[in-house]
């Protein structure tokens, strides 16, 4: 009934789809949470029943201990890819299905800007794609690795949790690594890669200290790290990095991430005329006047250098939004509710 259900969803442009206990499937389509019509309220057994079919052993045994799960799976009829999260509520088992689209889009059919192309040549740094869940973030990076491995000759490291979009090795060699079942935390697969030589590693999230740690220092040493955070502007971004250190590290890790970040791209999916969604961006690209102001603490300041600095590839939400309007892409509707929400 799963699988019947993933197909279902993938006919009706569904980004996510919703299981549990004591409600009817439900479909994320646009943004918007829309029930399937006529499917029965699932039951205890049911959701148990569908998670049971999908999940290794080693999965369900985790599932029950630790009452959630993390972890990819394929439906080969349709070639469908969907991360999954199995969860617990109140009422019994629950999960959350997001489609991975098995074929990875290049930033040239996302209609990004140009400066996200760009950073495809850095040789050294760190990328954040930061943004809410589901806001496109592991689109635009799949996007991003996919550009570098098309047309530069580097070593590629993804560590991931679980594994999203499955990279081919082209003029790049690609070695993907799974928390869970091919390492045991983004830390230890991020000191153990240090010692793999390299050019470029993907950290899905920067999740906690030492994984934050790591790849600094990691960008800081030759290698360009990308990375994603749930942070809504490169301003909170910076903020949100320094204030995970202790009060005493603070001015190391601000000199640290000062000469380390190379940018911090924040973006939104909005809602299109006609259907379907676009993302909007906020780019910072890290400047010298960007450096001296995270090394000096004033961070609030960054909104004010974006602004000012649109002829260097930089670019504010609010403009990015503008220009959506303009390019008939958006509703006025929309752009006034986005502008708001992005306050």
């Amino acid at each position: 009934m799963i699988q019947q259900i993933l197909q279902y969803a993938k006919k009706n442009r569904c980004s996510d789809v919703h299981i549990t206990t004591g409600s009817v499937p439900m479909l994320r389509i646009d943004g918007d949470m829309t029930p399937i019509e006529k499917a029965p309220v699932m039951t205890d057994e049911k959701v148990m029943e569908m998670l049971d079919s999908i999940m290794t052993e080693a999965q369900k045994k985790t599932y029950r201990e630790k009452l959630e799960m993390d972890f990819a799976i394929e439906v080969k009829e349709g070639n469908l890819r969907f991360r999954v999260n199995a969860f617990r509520t109140i009422n019994g088992p629950a999960a959350v299905f997001r489609e991975i689209p098995t074929e990875i889009k290049s930033l040239s059919a996302l209609s990004a800007p140009e400066a996200i192309r760009e950073l495809a040549t850095a040789k050294k740094g760190l990328v954040l794609v930061v943004g809410p869940t589901g806001s496109g973030k592991s689109t635009t990076l799949a996007a991003l690795v996919d550009e570098i491995n098309t047309n530069h000759a580097h070593h590629i490291i993804t560590i991931e949790d679980p594994v999203e979009f499955v990279h081919k090795s082209k003029k790049s060699l690609v070695n993907q690594r799974e928390v869970g079942s091919s390492t045991l935390s983004f830390a230890a697969a991020l000191k153990s890669a240090l010692r793999e030589d390299p050019d470029v590693v993907l950290v899905g999230e920067l999740r906690d200290i030492e994984t934050i740690h790591l790849a600094l220092a990691a960008a800081e040493t030759g290698h360009l790290v990308l990375g994603t955070l749930h942070t809504s502007s490169a301003a909170q971004t910076i903020n949100r990095i320094i204030d995970v250190f202790p009060s005493e590290d603070k001015p190391v890790i601000r000199t640290m991430l000062s000469t380390s970040i190379r940018s911090v791209i924040s973006q939104r999916l909005i809602k299109k005329a006609g259907g379907g969604r676009c993302a909007a961006y906020e780019i910072m690209i890290a400047n010298s006047s960007i450096r001296n102001l995270i090394r000096e603490d004033k961070i609030p300041q960054i909104n004010s250098i974006i602004e000012l600095s649109k002829n260097s590839g930089m670019i504010t939400m609010k403009d990015c939004i503008g220009t959506l309007l303009k390019r008939g892409l958006i509703t006025q509707e929309i752009h006034d509710e986005s502008l708001i929400a992005s306050d």
